[in-house]
């Protein structure tokens, strides 16, 4: 939500509170938070801790172009209901729709979706 929050997981992961590597989710586009812009995104992606695990989102009508920046950038995406209500504008979406049109535009750019059992895995999610 601010640029600001990855200086004190920096700190928290430097004191061995938080165990590495670190889940990031850098939320974009919200009121009084970092605008999604992608420069804005690219000083965010060059601040984070090494190693890291991370992934960008942005709300509302931004939400596919920010499948794109995330993915350009080495990312990991985050789409679904939360962060937008539409698939087009006007035409409300499922999880599902949204989803397959997050995987499209991440196969499209020659990346790879991988399965929930391998997204666990690489998040150490046991």
């Amino acid at each position: 939500f601010d640029s600001g929050n990855l200086t004190f997981v920096k700190q928290l992961i430097k004191e061995g509170l938080i165990p590495g590597p670190a889940m990031i989710q850098l939320c974009t586009g919200i009121p009084y938070g970092v605008p999604a812009d992608v420069g804005h995104l690219l000083a965010m992606v060059n601040t984070l801790p090494s190693p890291c695990v991370w992934s960008s989102f942005a709300l509302s009508r931004m939400q596919m172009p920010w499948v794109a920046q995330s993915i350009l950038l080495g990312g990991n995406v985050r789409v679904g209901l939360e962060d937008n209500l539409y698939l087009s504008r006007g035409v409300y979406a499922s999880n599902a729709q949204l989803v397959e049109k997050a995987r499209t535009i991440i196969e499209a750019m020659g990346a790879r979706v991988v399965a929930p059992a391998q997204a666990r895995e690489r998040l150490q999610l046991h």
